[in-house]
């Protein structure tokens, strides 16, 4: 007997999950939908060898749900390396929350999802990110103890951003050392891509250190009001990667660095707080390298976020997170002499130390 059910042609070309080109042996995806709220999200679960899968939430007007699922899939696998790499006893994940933050987010869709969280036992732990604040997390909290980044008056760590971007600055201070010879970025002009939480916090450092900062965002009233704080220039040409700079720090969302942009970019060092900043890492952190563009892995120097709101579940205090963050300056420094040392590209070379960590800890569990 032969089956009646048909599959239509566009969702055999599409393979929806196993076959995307950013699942990458993930452990576990979970597609959440809830009609009252509005909820459509997707948790990615990676990796949980070292620990529960830990990474944000992501709101974001998705043009389609094929965008929002590669996104989570890229996005969970980076937190796996950066957790990692980084020494943590945590997994990787991410979740992403289809829609428009600005006017769709409630506080009864972040307790729903937090419901969602909760009904994986803790393999998924949540936090903030892109389109989320401390006040998100805190009504996830409401519903499920497996989220980071609450305010401090409930016992958490609050805005991890401040972290993340002193985390940033250490990376490119060792970028720069690596590159020019020296980590001073008195005088360097430097283009900072992306000035929300983030990306506001490395201006605040780059300017204070005397570098030359231009700015560049969508939104025009941040622009100015970050360049009058802080003294920056507000990038006024047409087309950012080609700007005659000696540092280029992607702060938005990732895939920057890609087939039309890798040729174009005149900066000697990529420096920034952005995710999965390479559209493709096997063909264009190679080019970066041909071209002698000193590239700091961004699942490396971004860590401090997690460094910090792992602290809420390892019970360490805020000076020890902050000795963490800035050891990122060696770390990165040690990357890239690895790199060299065995002609590797330095994002290749962070995520093999990644993976034979990984992969030890899984021997050692007998797996």
């Amino acid at each position: 007997m032969t089956s009646e059910i048909t599959t239509p042609k566009e969702l055999q070309k599409m393979d929806p999950v196993f076959g995307q080109l950013s699942f990458d042996n993930h452990e576990q995806i979970v597609f959440c939908n809830d009609k009252d709220t509005g909820l459509k999200a997707i948790i990615g679960i990676h990796n949980s060898v070292l620990g529960p899968a830990l990474g944000g939430t992501r709101m974001w007007n998705y043009a389609n749900e094929w965008e929002a699922l590669n996104d989570v899939l890229r996005l969970s696998r980076g937190m796996t390396y950066k957790s990692a790499i980084t020494g943590l006893d945590l997994g990787g994940g991410k979740a992403v929350i289809i829609g428009d933050a600005k006017t769709q987010k409630t506080p009864e869709m972040m307790r729903k999802f937090g419901e969602f969280v909760n009904s994986l036992s803790g393999r998924y732990i949540t936090a903030e990110d892109v389109g989320m604040v401390t006040a998100d997390m805190d009504a996830v909290r409401d519903v499920t103890p497996y989220v980071t980044g609450i305010s401090e008056s409930r016992g958490g760590s609050g805005n991890p951003s401040p972290v993340t971007a002193y985390g940033v600055y250490m990376g490119m201070k060792a970028a720069a050392k690596y590159q020019f010879g020296s980590d001073k970025l008195e005088g360097k002009r430097i283009l900072v891509q992306g000035i929300g939480h983030v990306g506001e916090t490395l201006v605040d450092y780059l300017t204070k250190e005397g570098a030359l900062v231009q700015i560049a965002d969508i939104n025009e009233d941040k622009l100015i009001e970050v360049g009058k704080k802080y003294g920056a220039t507000i990038y006024a040409g047409d087309d950012l990667y080609t700007a005659d700079v000696d540092i280029y720090a992607p702060c938005a969302l990732g895939a920057t660095i890609n087939d039309d942009t890798v040729y174009k970019i005149k900066a000697k060092v990529i420096a920034g707080a952005a995710n999965n900043q390479l559209a493709n890492e096997n063909t264009h952190g190679p080019i970066l390298q041909e071209r002698g563009i000193v590239y700091a892995p961004d699942f490396l120097i971004n860590a401090g976020g997690i460094i910090n709101v792992y602290a809420e579940i390892a019970h360490y205090d805020k000076a020890e997170s902050m000795r963490r963050t800035e050891n990122i300056y060696n770390t990165t420094l040690e990357i890239f002499n690895y790199a060299k040392a065995n002609n590797l590209t330095p994002q290749k070379a962070a995520m093999a130390i990644a993976e034979n960590r990984i992969a030890q800890r899984k021997k050692e569990n007998g797996k």
